[in-house]
């Protein structure tokens, strides 16, 4: 049963693997029945538990997602949608994924315009029951639009650049009656640029009073809201802001450090382009940030890989990529050392995993992702070969499932099919180790008798975290999947 305020998500089994389901802010699939002690009460709130417009929110559609990019609008405003249908495609911080609704109804209003973005939790569309809502939709949604830019531009103070921080809309002369205060908290509608500005410039982006369409706040707001002033000066905002300014300006932002900003400003080359991070890209930095904090050590290790190459040309034919034969081997190893399997989350204390889970990195348009091959230990080669190739395809096509990206427990990372020879891994978050694969290149060598001979050489290096896993671990672990490599037989039972 869904309340007041929650949002609830639900998969359907029916539908396809990328569809997410969303409720609204009203339920009415509540049993309502009149109770004898509280009629009164029941029967004077009944109109309002029976409101029929229902605010569609962004879904959180991952453990890690805090807002999301509307992709597309599936439906139109005015389409009539029914239970379980795909209403909009929303892009996580991975995948591209069919949000469905949770209630028949008429799509009323979108709130969220494709390419736009949103926090989990905001509604990004309206939802009317019947035809005689749709029009209540639409203004409640152009008032809630409104809101944001209804409290005026702030030109009764035209002081030139005031040095007082993130406060501009909230001026004293503020006696002006109520400021088209919304029903609740009202909506913050900025661009994902803006909010990176804010957070820059340690701006309470609820406070910067938007000059955007729709009162949406733009990047240019947040830096006069920061005192900085803004690259384009073209009329935007049509508030007088000392004219003599436009003739400044790429160096003025970066010869003004503000309160707030750092004390070495980074000057902007002219004529550079500044590109805001994709909702994956951003992922991946805060991946990145976090591994930071974990203490981390590195082994190499070099690897024969003649019986491994002659093993490859057999099976290939048969639909088997050397990633398989890699992930195979580094899970057969793990089966033997469990604590490089394990992981430390709290700082506090560690987890053997009852699984090994084989996470390998895949570079695909515009960042990173890293499908997972679970129970990698327990497949055979030929079926590991085939559900790798199904998680491919499903990560280029940006439709892979949370929990087939975010399980892993092991990390390899294999850039020897571009000739790297060697390169460190940064471990990825909640994993203990990382896998990096060097090309197999040939190599002259010695035996014990001292006689000089070619082979085809490799070599690993792993990253670890070393709160769970120690030196002794990690070599004794590289020198099974070693003996596995040069003696590949075991992969193919």
């Amino acid at each position: 049963m869904a309340s007041l305020s929650t949002i609830s998500l639900s998969k359907t089994s029916s539908s396809a693997a990328t569809t997410i389901s969303f409720s609204s802010s009203l339920s009415t699939g509540l049993p309502w029945r009149r109770s004898t002690a509280f009629r009164s009460n029941s029967t004077r709130n009944f109109s309002k538990i029976q409101s029929k417009i229902r605010e569609i929110f962004m879904p959180a559609l991952s453990s890690t997602m805090t807002e999301g990019k509307i992709v597309s609008w599936i439906k139109s405003e005015g389409e009539v949608l029914s239970k379980g249908e795909s209403v909009v495609v929303v892009e996580s911080d991975k995948a591209d994924m069919d949000v469905e609704t949770f209630y028949d109804g008429i799509l009323a209003a979108i709130v969220v315009g494709e390419g736009e973005t949103a926090p989990v939790g905001a509604p990004i569309g309206l939802l009317a029951e019947t035809e005689d809502e749709i029009a209540e939709a639409k203004a409640k949604a152009a008032s809630n639009s409104i809101s944001a830019s209804s409290s005026p531009p702030p030109p009764v103070s035209p002081h030139p650049r005031p040095p007082s921080p993130p406060t501009p809309a909230v001026a004293a002369p503020s006696t002006s009656a109520p400021v088209a205060v919304p029903d609740g908290p009202r909506r913050i509608v900025a661009t994902p640029y803006a909010k990176k500005l804010a957070k820059q410039h340690k701006i309470d982006i609820g406070s910067v009073v938007g000059t955007g369409p729709f009162g949406r706040i733009t990047a240019e707001d947040v830096e006069l809201a920061a005192g900085i002033t803004p690259k384009k000066s073209s009329g935007v905002g049509s508030v007088n802001l000392a004219p003599p300014v436009a003739s400044t300006p790429l160096v003025s932002a970066a010869a003004t450090p503000k309160p707030g900003a750092s004390s070495s400003p980074s000057v902007q080359i002219p004529g550079s382009t500044v590109v805001p991070f994709t909702t994956m890209q951003s992922a991946v930095s805060k991946n990145m940030v976090e591994s930071l904090s974990v203490p981390t050590f590195r082994v190499g290790y070099p690897v024969m890989t003649d019986a491994l190459d002659a093993l490859y040309e057999k099976v290939k034919p048969k639909g088997v990529t050397m990633t398989a034969l890699l992930a195979k081997a580094a899970a057969m190893a793990l089966a033997q050392h469990p604590v490089v399997n394990a992981s430390c989350k709290d700082g506090k204390s560690f987890t053997y995993n009852s699984s090994i889970n084989i996470a390998v990195a895949v570079a695909i348009n515009g960042g990173l992702i890293t499908p997972v091959l679970q129970d990698a230990d327990k497949l055979d080669l030929y079926l590991l070969s085939q559900k790798w190739k199904e998680l491919v395809e499903k990560a280029r096509g940006k439709q892979l499932q949370p929990h087939e990206y975010n399980s892993g427990t092991f990390t390899l990372s294999n850039l020897g099919m571009f000739g790297v020879d060697r390169f460190d891994a940064i471990l990825p978050p909640s994993q203990g180790a990382i896998m990096a694969v060097g090309a197999s290149k040939p190599t002259v060598v010695a035996d014990k008798d001292g006689f000089f001979s070619v082979k085809r050489k490799m070599l690993v290096n792993v990253t670890a975290d070393h709160r769970v896993i120690y030196g002794a671990d990690l070599a004794a672990f590289l020198q099974t999947f070693s003996k596995i490599i040069e003696n590949p037989e075991s992969l193919t039972l």
